[in-house]
């Protein structure tokens, strides 16, 4: 019996068919996505491009968050420090202003405070990531340096801009307060502040005045230092909102593209049974037409 020769072509595309299953099956399993190319879901894959760049978005924000909140927290453990010495020189500018006090003791206080000063302006140029965090946007040299050419005995390099950075669409954060208005603002300098009360020792008058001046720039400090608990506080709130955006792109991606496990490996299995019996058929037909062409 001669099997007709049509029969062949019908084979080959089944065979093709199924192979093709196989591919788009085992990719399946190995990726758990129901959906790897345009043609799987076109409709699918389209929201899947959007959720991918918003969920690369979201990916940006929360790691700039992680770098934002250390040198917020830097920054404001750094100013807890300059109002705990700013206090002392309070203390040690009552103590100066005490008649009793001989020039020695006076002169032992006046190096305490110019040791305080030193510290603060260390302070002052704290880095956090090598970025100097009091400099406004100078932010690759120390803003502080000392110069005796100038009253307060040290000099402002940076510039007075506020670094904004985005953590959101749409949504900026300020980061920083520049160092001019923390530590040198005019009436509230730290530095000019410290100096006067040491040349107040050292000429042994001026005390009410020089401790007047120590406390608004502690004052002014200490109220400054609210911003900085306030972009945390934003900070932390972005933080906990972008959090629970990456988790529900995650279930819409997995509800757009994921795919049934057990499900996708049922139809591995199915198409490669397929495939095989396809094959198995082909071989049976080239070896009925080669008896058929041998009788």
């Amino acid at each position: 019996m001669r099997v007709n020769p049509n029969y062949m072509p019908d084979l080959l595309a089944a065979l093709n068919q199924a192979q093709l299953n196989v591919q788009k099956a085992s990719l399946e399993v190995a990726t758990g996505r129901s959906v790897n190319q345009p043609s799987d879901n076109p409709a699918a894959s389209a929201l899947l491009v959007q959720n991918n760049d918003q969920t690369s978005f979201n990916t940006i924000y929360l790691q700039s968050l992680v770098s934002i909140q250390g040198q917020l927290q830097t920054a404001d453990s750094t100013l807890s420090s300059v109002t705990t010495a700013l206090q002392r020189a309070i203390s040690l500018g009552v103590e100066g202003a005490n008649g009793t006090l001989s020039d020695s003791n006076r002169a032992a206080i006046a190096t305490e405070l110019q040791g305080i000063q030193d510290q603060i302006v260390s302070l002052a140029n704290t880095s956090y990531q090598g970025r100097y965090i009091f400099s406004g946007t100078l932010i690759n040299a120390p803003p502080f340096v000392a110069d005796g050419t100038v009253a307060s005995g040290v000099r402002y390099d940076g510039n007075d801009v506020v670094n904004t950075v985005t953590i959101g669409n749409g949504y900026q954060l300020a980061v920083n307060q520049p160092g001019s208005q923390l530590f040198a603002s005019p009436g509230h300098d730290i530095f000019l502040a410290l100096t006067n009360m040491i040349q107040a020792l050292q000429s042994n008058s001026g005390y009410d005045t020089a401790v007047t001046a120590i406390r608004d720039a502690y004052d002014h400090l200490s109220a400054q230092r609210v911003f900085y608990g306030n972009s945390m506080n934003q900070a932390q709130s972005q933080t906990t909102y972008l959090n629970a955006a990456k988790l529900q792109l995650s279930q819409e991606q997995n509800s757009l593209g994921g795919a049934d496990m057990a499900a996708a490996a049922t139809r591995l299995a199915s198409t490669e049974t397929s495939t095989q019996a396809t094959l198995a058929a082909i071989s049976k037909y080239s070896q009925m037409n080669l008896f058929d062409y041998l009788k």
